[in-house]
């Protein structure tokens, strides 16, 4: 330890008021105190009903993530990271020192055959800090092949201390993904079955989605998402065990937003074969997507994505048998009736998911269930408007073709919605 190590001054609110220790996940309870959720899940596990900072009785025990908190924890991490590296200030960590630093960790790496962690971080800190730095790294004569290599080449070290150097190695090729010329070259190194110490990249790209930090676990799904080109390469990624649960387990609604993207967006990726989007119904996908679809903190990008998936899901009749499940999940809405409740509150593009959606189960297979969903969701009139709306001429065809389907009853559906709009029916 240097001697600038001892004194790092950190900011009290950093610190959860349980543990004293800089918070890693910081979650807020409903008396808007902030804890480092695996300190409050201990404390509220052991039967506490308080909030330890001010004693209050809790009226809910549920936490919500504090994301903010969170940024500005990682950012002052990762400046203080910086500083011990060396790289203090925008200037040094661009300069042609630092890049010489960088090739010499480099060059250790492909004599070595092995890197530790802290050349690794330093080289990710390095790439995270500039466009330039990336297209730097990213132009270096065989430095991707060797990130590959140790990628799945299993000879990185053993237990945590391997995870965290795949991790490194994880976010590096991530930074590097914009700046690859030769996407086609990358993917069939990555897909390769195995690597020389037993191990392959789709094994350890899994081995950090299931144990790494959040940064690197977004990595991961994202660095699977650019591989997943080829009906060939989404089949290896999906049906190799545990990836489609790890992902799943990444839209879950207290996670972070952008890890939720992540997996929303990789499984979007690998789900165009028919087997893949069966497995995800197997998997729950559906009940999971309804959650976030009824979250109302779901972003406008989460929830754009959730109905592209449903929608990719309700073209097979596994997925079309979940969506139209009428029954009520932990006091929750149904997914139809969920979909309905987006139609006109998201974005253009949510709204044609929902459309396409409730036209394939409603009009093109009929499913008497999700007719029914939608009528006792006020569906018909959201349609109507959304008929009258600036909408594409292809969603407005599907409408029209749901509007044929509610005909029957359109009057009484009408006739419970409190408005003073006139609705002129076209039929």
């Amino acid at each position: 330890m240097g001697r600038d190590d001892l004194y790092i001054t950190v900011p009290s609110f950093f610190r959860c008021p349980i543990s004293l220790d800089v918070m890693k996940s910081p979650v807020s309870l409903c008396t808007g105190v902030t804890y480092d959720r695996a300190s409050i899940q201990r404390w509220l596990d052991d039967g506490n009903n308080t909030c330890p900072a001010t004693m209050q009785v809790l009226p809910s025990k549920d936490f919500v993530p504090n994301r903010t908190l969170h940024r500005l924890i990682q950012i002052w991490s990762d400046s203080v990271q910086l500083q011990r590296d060396g790289f203090e200030n925008d200037s040094i960590i661009n300069s042609a020192a630092a890049k010489d630093q960088v090739v010499e960790l480099i060059q250790q790496m492909d004599r070595h055959s092995s890197s530790s962690v802290d050349s690794l971080g330093k080289i990710v800190r390095f790439a995270e800090k500039s466009e330039e730095n990336r297209k730097f790294l990213a132009k270096s004569d065989g430095f991707l092949a060797l990130l590959v290599e140790a990628l799945g080449g299993g000879n990185a070290g053993d237990g945590g201390h391997n995870v965290r150097i795949l991790e490194q190695i994880v976010r590096i090729i991530h930074f590097l993904m914009g700046e690859i010329q030769e996407c086609d070259e990358l993917m069939r190194l990555m897909l390769k079955k195995t690597g020389a110490g037993g191990r392959d990249c789709l094994g350890s790209l899994l081995l950090v989605l299931q144990q790494g930090s959040a940064e690197s676990r977004l990595a991961s799904a994202r660095v699977l998402e650019s591989i997943a080109g080829s009906a060939e390469s989404k089949l290896l990624i999906a049906e190799r065990d545990g990836v489609l649960p790890e992902l799943l387990k990444l839209t879950s609604p207290e996670k972070d937003s952008s890890l939720i993207e992540a997996g929303l967006s990789c499984l979007i990726a690998v789900s165009v074969p028919k087997r893949v989007k069966v497995k995800l119904v197997q998997l729950g996908a559906v009940k999971s997507l309804s959650k976030l679809l009824s979250d109302s903190n779901s972003t406008t990008a989460t929830i754009e994505k959730v109905l592209k998936l449903l929608e990719t899901v309700s073209s097979v009749k596994e997925g079309r048998a979940k969506i139209c499940e009428a029954e009520k999940e932990e006091g929750g809405d149904c997914c139809v009736s969920a979909i309905v409740q987006r139609l006109l509150k998201v974005s253009s593009s949510a709204t044609e998911h929902a459309v396409t959606i409730l036209w394939s189960v409603c009009y093109l297979f009929k499913e008497r269930s999700a007719q029914e969903a939608v009528t006792k969701a006020n569906g018909l009139t959201k349609i109507l408007l959304l008929m009258q709306s600036n909408c594409s001429p292809c969603v407005r065809q599907m409408s029209a073709d749901l509007l044929k389907i509610f005909r029957v009853n359109s009057k009484s559906t009408i006739s419970c919605y409190d408005t003073k709009t006139t609705h002129i029916m076209p039929f």
